[in-house]
């Protein structure tokens, strides 16, 4: 795989997992009671746990995308 070509898969992967950040964010302050109420369908959770569960994951999902989408594209575009 070339330098172009995963700078082009990168971008996209930047562009959909931060999409997806930008959307968890979204229904959990906009629409929290309706996630609470889906989830709760499924799992036993109380609105304390939900809270924690989803913040915490929120957290480890950005991590991962500075780490292993973003970072590298930054790295690719402008120093290589």
């Amino acid at each position: 795989m070339s330098n172009d070509q995963l700078l082009v898969f990168l971008g996209w992967c930047t562009l959909i997992n931060w999409g997806l950040l930008v959307f968890w964010g979204v229904m959990l302050l906009l629409a929290k009671d309706f996630t609470y109420r889906m989830h709760k369908l499924f799992f036993d959770l109380t609105i304390e746990e939900f809270n924690f569960v989803h913040y915490k994951m929120i957290g480890q999902f950005k991590l991962f995308f500075f780490m292993f989408n973003f970072t590298p594209y930054i790295v690719l575009r402008f120093f290589i």
